[in-house]
């Protein structure tokens, strides 16, 4: 990696401690759907930046997870904001929303926003008992608007291979829920499940104007020329660099972006002057 980028990651998961020990023990099909054992990989705050340290990544966005129960929600936030709150420097919270809370979602999205948080999400509709058409949907995305919060959401292409969590928030959905809400600043992980193709039409692009993607997981699904065709479809101030740790390492993620044919002022730009631009251009 040119020693002159930045690293802000844009998407990585953290758990509090006793999820981490026992995963088995929490009670979320979708979160067993993706953790189950072998395949679980969960950081701690510490061992995140222990990870980050490594890999000489300068920040990063530590993301909720999609649980459908408020109270799984309102525990991880509680860690995710402690977590920032002890590497002010290094961390930055999305906080988890349950959307099918109604009322009480609504409560803690203005609790979290009080005590710091800078996003929400992820928000992973077929985990949460949603579709991203639910009217549900709908407030969460208003008062991120209204607080100054980006909305992160899960999105999945509908065509390629399956894997656990892939889902069905696929383009369509997606921009229909961005273009209904204009003033609320989105971010599509995973590339957008494809969306950005459609950026060359006309009407599509000015509908997706209030939306930005990250490449959590894009060594697992495309090569590296993604990042180059993300720019040039979305724009370079759009595309985000992200690892979805612990998902899978640094190593790899780093070295598919190392690997993709940018300049360097746009490596540094998608590498974290981007995701730092969108977080410092709140209320």
């Amino acid at each position: 990696m040119d020693e002159q980028v930045t690293i802000f990651d844009a998407h990585t998961h953290i758990f509090p401690p006793a999820v981490v020990a026992a995963p088995e023990a929490v009670d979320d099909p979708y979160f067993q759907q993706l953790y189950a054992a072998p395949r679980r990989r969960l950081l701690t705050g510490p061992a995140l930046i222990a990870a980050m340290d490594q890999a000489e990544v300068s920040r990063a966005v530590v993301v909720g997870w999609g649980w459908r129960q408020l109270e799984l929600c309102q525990r991880q936030n509680d860690y995710l904001l402690d977590q920032a709150a002890r590497y002010p420097d290094r961390l930055a919270v999305f906080a988890a929303i349950a959307p099918a809370a109604g009322e009480a979602a609504v409560r803690e999205i203005e609790r979290v926003a009080a005590a710091g948080a800078r996003g929400l999400g992820e928000l992973m509709p077929d985990g949460q008992g949603v579709s991203a058409d639910d009217p549900a949907l709908d407030p969460i995305a208003e008062l991120a608007a209204a607080l100054g919060l980006v909305l992160l959401l899960h999105a999945s292409e509908p065509v390629g291979h399956g894997y656990p969590g892939k889902g069905s928030a696929h383009p369509a959905a997606l921009t229909r829920l961005a273009s209904r809400h204009p003033a609320t600043r989105f971010i599509l992980a995973h590339a957008g499940g494809g969306l950005p193709f459609y950026h060359l039409m006309p009407e599509v692009a000015a509908a997706l104007a209030n939306v930005w993607y990250d490449t959590a997981a894009a060594p697992l699904l495309y090569q590296p020329a993604l990042y180059r065709h993300l720019v040039d479809l979305v724009g370079l101030e759009r595309v985000l660099f992200a690892s979805d740790a612990p998902l899978i390492g640094y190593r790899r993620p780093l070295a598919h972006f190392a690997a993709a044919p940018l300049s360097p002022a746009e490596r540094r730009a998608v590498g974290g002057e981007n995701i730092a631009r969108l977080l410092a251009n709140g209320r």
